[in-house]
C-alpha cells in the first residue's frame, strides 16, 4: 500500500489526499516520495520563510531542544522574552505580546482581546470584511467572511458584520461607538491575494480612533517580510490596536503571536487566557533565527523580479498579477486555476490554486533570481497545458 492509500485510510477527510508527498527539502527545493524535484513556490503556504533545512534554522531549533525543550506557561524563559523583545523592537510601538501556536489561535486571542474591550466600554459587536480569512476554530471562523466554509458551522456567539472589503466608506458606515473592534488583513490572502486600495487601512485606522473601536491587524500571511517590509501594516504608515502573526514567523515550527499596542496590551488580566505550548522554546528559538536571516533588500529586489516577469507574459489566460512583495496571484482570465497548479506540478513547480480564477506565489523569502527566472520561463507553457488540457 502507497503512502496516498496509508493516508486516506488513517486520516479524516477534510483534506483529501494532497496530490504530492513529499520526502525532504532544502533551500526553494524539495523532493517528493519517488525522487522527483520541485521548484517550491507556495512555502508551505507563506511559513517557510528561510526555505527549507536551513542552517541557521537547523542549528538554533537543534541546540534548543537539546537545551530545553518545553517549559509551558507555569515558567519563563530567556527565548520567549528575547523574542518579544525583537517584535516590539521591530514594531517601533509601546506594546505587549501573547504567544501562541498558531495564526487562529492568535486570532481567538486577538478577539478575546475585543469582546474584553467591548464589554468594559459598552460595546456589542465586531466587523470584519467579506471573504477574509481569520482561520477555522469557532471564535476565528465567526470572523472569517466565506459563506462556504462558515455558515455551515453557525450560529456563532460573537455579533460580526460584514463589510465589502477595500470600501471605506462601506466601514466607516457600519462602525460606530457601539462597534467592539475592526478585523482586517492588509492584503487578502485566502481571497486571492486581494490587496485593497490606496489608502484603505489608513481610513480604517481614522475610523477606528474615532468611534473607539480597536482596529486589529491580521497579518498571519502578510508578515514576517513577505510583503518587503517586516510587518505589512509598516507601508501604510498606520499602527494597529492588535497585530496577529504566525506562518511566516516560525519558519516552518509552529507558532503565533498577538501584539496589543496602548491599553490593549493590557486588557487581559491574569488567569484570562493561556496557552500550554505557546512560546515553547523550541518555536521561540526557531523565530528568532528567521527574524535574524530575512534579508528585506533581498525579498524587495527578486519580488519586483517576480513581478516584472510575470507582467511581461503575454497568454490568453492570464490576466494580470496581484499582490504585494513576494506575495503574489496570477490572476486568471477562466476559472482554470486547479489545471494551472496540476500543470505547474507536472512541470516541477509546486504553486497554489488559492481561488478558481487565481494562483497563488509565495516562495521561501531566500529565492533566487535564477529560480524565479526559471518559473517565469515556465509558465506560458504551463498556461497553455491547463488552457487546452
Amino acid at each position: 500500500m502507497n503512502l496516498y492509500d496509508r493516508f486516506e485510510r488513517a486520516f479524516m477527510p477534510n483534506y483529501g489526499v494532497p496530490p504530492v508527498a513529499l520526502a525532504r527539502g532544502e533551500g526553494t527545493l524539495v523532493w517528493d516520495v519517488d525522487g522527483k524535484e520541485y521548484l517550491d513556490f507556495i512555502g508551505g503556504i507563506a511559513v517557510t520563510s528561510l526555505g527549507h533545512a536551513h542552517p541557521a534554522l537547523v542549528a538554533a531549533v537543534s541546540a534548543q531542544v537539546a537545551t530545553l525543550a518545553h517549559t509551558s506557561n507555569l515558567f519563563l524563559h530567556e527565548p520567549e522574552v528575547l523574542l518579544a523583545e525583537r517584535l516590539l523592537a521591530l514594531l517601533g510601538g509601546p506594546g505587549r505580546v501573547f504567544l501562541a501556536n498558531s495564526g487562529t489561535e492568535a486570532n481567538e486571542a486577538a478577539l478575546k482581546l475585543v469582546i474584553k474591550h467591548g464589554k468594559t466600554t459598552g460595546r456589542g459587536y465586531v466587523v470584519a470584511a467579506e471573504m477574509g480569512f481569520h482561520g477555522r476554530t469557532l471564535g476565528a471562523l465567526s470572523l472569517t467572511g466565506k459563506p462556504s466554509i462558515r455558515d455551515q458551522f453557525g450560529p456563532f456567539p460573537t455579533d460580526v458584520r460584514f463589510v465589502p472589503y477595500g470600501d471605506a466608506g462601506a466601514l466607516d458606515k457600519a462602525v460606530d461607538e457601539n462597534c467592539a473592534g475592526i478585523f482586517l488583513e492588509p492584503t487578502q490572502g485566502e481571497a486571492g491575494v486581494v490587496p485593497p486600495p490606496d489608502g484603505y487601512f489608513a481610513a480604517a485606522r481614522e475610523i477606528a480612533t474615532r468611534t473607539g473601536a480597536l482596529l486589529v491587524a491580521d497579518e498571519i500571511q502578510s508578515a514576517i517580510g513577505r510583503t518587503g517590509h517586516w510587518f505589512a501594516h509598516q507601508a501604510d504608515g498606520v499602527l494597529p490596536d492588535i497585530l496577529t502573526l504566525a506562518k511566516g514567523l516560525g519558519g516552518g515550527l509552529p507558532i503565533g503571536a498577538v501584539v496589543g499596542f496602548g491599553e490593549a496590551g493590557t486588557l487581559f488580566a491574569k488567569g484570562e487566557h493561556g496557552s500550554t505550548f505557546g512560546g515553547n522554546p523550541v518555536s521561540c528559538a526557531a523565530a528568532l533565527a528567521v527574524l535574524d536571516n530575512v534579508d528585506l533588500a533581498h525579498v524587495r529586489e527578486v519580488a519586483q523580479r517576480l513581478r516584472d516577469g510575470l507582467e511581461a507574459i503575454e497568454h490568453p489566460l492570464l490576466k494580470g498579477v496581484r499582490g504585494r512583495g513576494l506575495w503574489l496571484a496570477a490572476v486568471l482570465t477562466e476559472d482554470r486555476a486547479a489545471q494551472v497548479q496540476a500543470a505547474a506540478q507536472q512541470a516541477g513547480f509546486l504553486v497554489n490554486a488559492v481561488q478558481p480564477d487565481a494562483v497563488r506565489l509565495a516562495p521561501p523569502l531566500v529565492v533566487t533570481p535564477a529560480e524565479i527566472d526559471a518559473l517565469t520561463a515556465a509558465l506560458p507553457a504551463i498556461l497553455t497545458e491547463a488552457h487546452h488540457g
